[in-house]
Parts: C-alpha cells; structure tokens; sequence
C-alpha cells in the first residue's frame, strides 16, 4: 500500500512531465498490460469531471493501473459517486482521493447561469447536476465577484471542488473510518487548461 503523501507526489511529478512534454511511456507497454491483467492496485483515486480535455491519466503521466477514474460532469459527489470512492479505498487499500475540477467548467458555468436565469427547458437529469452545483456557489452570485465573469467562474470552480471533497470525508462512514484510522487522504485540486497545470488546493497537509 502507497501511503497518500507518496501517492500525491507521484501525482505533482507526472503532472509536471505532462506540462514539460516529457512522457513516461512504460505505463503503456505490453507487459504493463500482462502485469495488471490479473489484479490492480491503483495508487490513487481521482473523481473528475467527464470534460474531454481533462483524462486524468494523462494530466498525470500515468498507466495502465495506476489510477482509479471516477468521471461525471462538475466532479459531483452523487451515492454512485460515493461507492465508488469506497469500494476502491477498501477493496485495494488506496491512500489518496482527488476530486480534479477544472477551469472553465462548463458544469459550473451552466449552475451559474441557472441561477441567474432559471429555465424549465433543462432536462431533469441535467438539472440533477446543477442542483448538486447549486449549494456550492449559489452565495457567489451575491458578492461583488458576480460582476467579473471569469473571477467569478474561477471561484465557483474551487467552491465547488472543496463542496465535493468536504461530502467525501463526511458523508461516507466508511472513508471517515479509513481517514480517521487508516490514514486515507482527501484533497481538492484545480487543473488549467491553458497551462496544464494542476494545482492541489484544498486538504493538503502542510
């Protein structure tokens, strides 16, 4: 078992060999793939959002088996969402959790114009992920960041990260038994799609 501070670094550095174009490429060969056919142990759980450009693995030169994928639009925390996280932590012993939001998130972006401008055409599965957006940056529209589009979408990016991150460590009786015991870690990260940068933010130890 990878402790999560390991596991964290090893996320930083391939991140930082993605943003040099400096890749990794052994992750991805044959006998990687014979290696992992029987069984896998993932180093990290990453919940992120299903937006194309943002396939964690790659932001994070990694391979075949290293990461566990969890992908839904806006990186919400939905039960499904939930039990996947579980099942992971307590079936192959991984230490670390990222919930991987991302700049510019059209999920986000369409939470906030809801609020703004409520609609009654959106779908009801659509509206099932704005209203799980909703809380997290529904008081952002009520402060002076709701007159800068960008500053307020950048806000409302990490609020919502943070929301999701929080839900995880303390909704979930069984990933507050491993964080409390066994020394699983929950964190919030920000990924640029301008400079492919991923910054850690939020429940990171000092």
């Amino acid at each position: 078992m990878i402790a999560a501070i390991e596991a964290l670094q090893r996320l930083r550095e391939g991140n930082q060999r993605f943003v040099a174009e400096i890749r990794n490429h052994k992750g991805l060969t044959e006998t990687r793939r014979r290696e992992v056919a029987g069984a896998q142990t993932p180093f990290a759980i990453i919940l992120g959002c299903s937006d194309s450009r943002v396939p964690a693995e790659i932001v994070f030169d990694q391979g075949l088996g290293d990461l566990f994928v969890i992908r839904v639009a806006g990186n919400i925390v939905a039960p499904s969402q939930v039990g996947s996280v579980e099942f992971c932590a307590a079936r192959f012993g991984t230490r670390l959790v990222v919930v991987l939001g991302h700049s510019q998130c059209g999920a986000v972006e369409a939470t906030l114009e809801a609020l703004r401008r409520p609609s009654s055409e959106q779908s009801q599965n659509m509206g099932a992920i704005v209203e799980r957006i909703r809380p997290s940056v529904q008081g952002l529209i009520e402060t002076p960041l709701a007159q800068d589009k960008d500053a307020l979408i950048h806000h409302a990016v990490r609020s919502n990260v943070c929301a999701s991150a929080n839900h995880l460590r303390h909704g979930s009786t069984v990933l507050e038994e491993l964080i409390e015991s066994d020394g699983l870690l929950v964190v919030g990260a920000e990924y640029s799609l301008d400079t492919g940068v991923v910054e850690f933010f939020d429940g990171v130890p000092a």
